[in-house]
């Protein structure tokens, strides 16, 4: 059944046709623009590799290495705190306290 049904997927995905969509075109800026609009340029065009250059924006600086070695102390120290923990499950009578509706223990 499996075995079918991924021959029928894969049939269906390699039947699929692609020319389906529309060109797209790009405005002065470089931005995806639809073609015929006033401000798209011609299919094909592209901006120039100086102007996508500038528009691209230069990515966070790296950590240092004290930073990378304060988050690993950190991350160290929450997990300790976790595992220090006293076991609690919450099953048992004496692992709450007393609420309102509770009978008087002898």
């Amino acid at each position: 059944m499996r075995l079918s049904a991924f021959a029928l997927t894969a049939a269906l995905a390699l039947s699929a046709s692609t020319g389906l969509a529309s060109p797209t075109c790009k405005d002065r800026n470089g931005d995806t623009a639809r073609c015929g609009a006033a401000a798209a340029m011609p299919l094909g065009w592209s901006p120039p590799a100086g102007m996508l250059a500038d528009r691209q924006a230069p990515g966070p600086p790296a950590p240092s290495q004290a930073e990378l070695i304060s988050v690993i102390v950190l991350i160290a120290a929450f997990i300790s705190l976790i595992a220090l923990m006293p076991d609690f499950d919450g099953g048992g009578a004496g692992d709450w306290g007393a609420q309102e509706d509770d009978e008087p223990r002898d």
